[in-house]
């Protein structure tokens, strides 16, 4: 999740929220096709999601399978952040969790809606985002749902690709916006994928929306094809900034994600 969005991502966001452009609010053109509610006891379900394994990126350096990061409770899957104090095995010094639905449940358009709720701590970065099953980033894109620094009160909405990440086109569209969150409870993040265009909002309030353009750089719009979802629980790293470990153990709680398509 390669990131270059500070102040200017914050204006562009402010100017786009007040666009008036396709929406997200509910409407009955909308079907749902899938839902997962996360009401198992013992476990997510593994025919959709598997566990985030470990890498070399800000975003998922510390990732593990350990059984202390995930958790089902009260209709919830929760990811947690924490301190590795049990690990020998693994040098990595804090621990977080995250699944996606990779080669498993796939998305072509439509909806993707996720209702959660994201404790704060200094270093937390929680995110819910899409790639691309079959392409290499950035040139397949990278849908951005929710990310979420620290203590908060917004959401950073934002898309990434060869043409914003490689050619450096950020602002033509402008590829970012944030929106406000209630910090302390539950959101709704939402993405609409249509063929010319991708619509964000924030608990059915809309952040911005990004357009397919008529230009002759490559890599504009690429988001039209089988993208898969990644929720994880993220820690440190150069955008969110260091860990205070007294915060932790931080959680991310999942109640649902539900896919429409377009009737």
């Amino acid at each position: 999740m390669k990131k270059g969005l500070l102040f200017a991502l914050a204006c562009a966001g402010m100017m786009a929220f007040t666009t008036a452009c396709k929406t997200s609010v509910k409407s009955k053109d909308w079907k749902l096709v899938w839902v997962d509610e996360f009401n198992g006891k013992d476990g997510f379900d593994t025919s959709a999601w598997s566990k985030i394994p470990r890498g070399t990126s800000d975003w998922n350096n510390y990732m593990s399978d350990f059984d202390s990061c995930y958790a089902m409770r009260d209709g919830n899957l929760v990811l947690r952040g924490i301190v590795n104090h049990t690990q020998k095995n693994d040098t990595a010094p804090y621990l977080t969790g995250g699944i996606y639905t990779k080669d498993k449940q796939l998305f072509t358009g439509g909806r993707v809606e996720i209702r959660a709720k994201l404790q704060g701590a200094r270093g937390a970065w929680p995110a819910i985002w899409m790639l691309p099953n079959g392409a290499k980033w950035p040139n397949g894109g990278e849908i951005d749902i929710m990310e979420r620094l620290n203590h908060d009160s917004i959401a950073y909405q934002t898309v990434h690709s060869y043409y914003t990440y490689k050619l450096g086109f950020q602002d033509t569209p402008p590829h970012g916006g944030v929106n406000k969150i209630n910090p302390d409870d539950y959101n709704v993040y939402s993405v609409d994928i249509y063929p010319d265009s991708l619509v964000f909002a924030v608990n059915h309030s809309h952040t911005f929306t990004y357009p397919r353009i008529e230009t002759d750089k490559e890599g504009q719009f690429p988001f039209y094809q089988p993208y898969y979802l990644l929720i994880d629980m993220q820690l440190g790293g150069s955008w969110v900034g260091k860990v205070d470990p007294k915060e932790l153990p931080v959680e991310m709680l999942v109640d649902w994600v539900k896919y429409y398509e377009k009737r």
